[in-house]
């Protein structure tokens, strides 16, 4: 047996924890480019299914591990001043779009549901120029502080039947490490109320890995969750990022946070979750929204908003990013004085060649249940993945990834290793730029 090291072998080194790849590539990759006009952008893509997200960029604090573009604590001018911003914005890009047609709708942020009713129903009534909420699956994020029954019955007569909250722990210790103060009384009322609204799916998020967090308090948050039946839950590993109030890094954490995850897992299939992907876990009898199909590897989407991104095959653009208060009160303020012409053209984004196509496509289907299916691969590229990328070989031969008929999906220790697996399969050039991007 050979005993050289493989890139895999040596990625590994990294520890199990090294990034989160939602998406590919990271906003720290994007760059200013040429205005060009989104009709253009848009002009040869398939516009039959696609994505539209809203991103509503407030909070009413912002959580010690947060790294979201969203403001804290602004002010109800600044939000009145947004959503004017909001309309305008959507009702130029739907005239420069107007054969678009969307598979389902998502709301995120900040925190959606820190607006009030009537600025809510202004979102809304933007979002139907492109889709009529009811007819396609609608999710949004709330958190226990800002939402009510008023507001719930709102949003679910508006079509929402995906609302997803941040509880992240029930013991107050803990949330008050994560700079995030929260009684479980709170909690529980929140959960209490949306479980009572009817939602189709709520989705509850926890972490691991918060200071003097134990195998003990975990299940303890777990259990508490699992009192609601969620549909959903997300278990989140704890990362520290620069400009969010957290810092530590080294192996002993990460040991520290791979066995809570076990605990969190094993728990989970237990009472009947099935594992979708390493953070994601639906209730075996839960059903998914109905809706026109969606696959994220390859249909786009269209963002609205400071902060939402937009993806279409080869080109991805957003507005810049942020973390810092000054920055992104800054961004924010310059979208809501932005001149109609400048929301219809792109100029910040990242251009994907072929090769980081295929790049995200792989990281996309391997890091979820979906498999990656290589007649799909193949009727998009052209191409079988490990001919394009022989080192997939060695995520199989080291037991994280294994081969079926249809392509390659990741075995439960991959899944463990997921954080790992989209930094390695990233291209130099996106390394590059995101090693390159001053965070402000």
């Amino acid at each position: 047996m050979s005993s050289r090291r493989t890139t895999w072998d040596l990625a590994k080194q990294a520890g199990p924890y090294q990034a989160y790849a939602y998406s590919y590539p990271h906003k720290t990759a994007y760059r200013n480019f040429v205005p060009r006009r989104l009709s253009d952008v848009w002009e040869n893509e398939d516009q039959s299914g696609l994505f539209l997200y809203a991103h509503i960029p407030f909070c009413e604090m912002r959580c010690g591990f947060c790294n979201l573009f969203t403001l804290a604590s602004a002010k109800d001018t600044l939000q009145e001043a947004y959503c004017d911003a909001f309309e305008r914005q959507a009702a130029l890009i739907r005239e420069e779009l107007p054969d678009a047609r969307f598979a389902r709708i998502a709301i995120g942020g900040g925190t959606p549901s820190i607006l009030e009713i009537p600025q809510l129903e202004r979102v809304f009534s933007s979002l139907s120029a492109f889709v009529n909420p009811l007819d396609v699956p609608v999710a949004i994020e709330v958190s226990p502080a800002t939402i009510s029954r008023k507001k719930l019955d709102y949003l679910k007569a508006a079509g929402v039947n995906r609302i997803s909250v941040g509880i992240q722990s029930f013991i107050e210790s803990e949330t008050k490490s994560l700079r995030r103060p929260q009684s479980a009384e709170l909690a529980h009322q929140a959960l209490d109320l949306m479980r009572n609204t009817g939602f189709d799916i709520m989705n509850i998020d926890l972490i691991y890995g918060i200071e003097n967090q134990t195998p003990e308090t975990f299940k303890h948050s777990l259990h508490e969750a699992l009192k609601y039946a969620p549909e959903e839950i997300y278990l989140y590993p704890l990362y520290v990022r620069p400009l969010t109030g957290l810092g530590r890094t080294d192996a002993e954490w990460d040991d520290f946070r791979q066995t809570l995850y076990r605990v969190g897992r094993d728990l989970l299939l237990e009472q009947g979750y099935h594992q979708l992907s390493m953070r994601m876990f639906r209730r075996s009898d839960a059903i998914a929204p109905e809706g026109p199909p969606y696959a994220c590897q390859a249909d786009g989407m269209v963002g609205l908003g400071v902060g939402a991104r937009s993806y279409t095959s080869s080109l991805h653009y957003s507005t810049e990013f942020a973390v810092g208060r000054p920055s992104v009160k800054g961004i924010i303020q310059d979208f809501v004085e932005r001149p109609d012409h400048a929301h219809i053209h792109a100029n910040y984004g990242f251009e994907l060649n072929v090769d980081d196509q295929k790049r995200r496509h792989i990281i996309l289907s391997l890091l979820s249940d979906e498999t990656l299916l290589d007649a799909t691969y193949a009727s998009r590229f052209g191409s079988e993945p490990e001919s394009d990328f022989p080192e997939l070989q060695e995520l199989v031969d080291d037991g994280i990834s294994e081969r079926t008929q249809e392509g390659m999906r990741l075995t439960s220790l991959g899944l463990e290793w997921s954080d790992a697996i989209g930094p390695w399969l990233t291209s130099h050039k996106v390394k590059s730029l995101s090693e390159e991007f001053e965070l402000r």
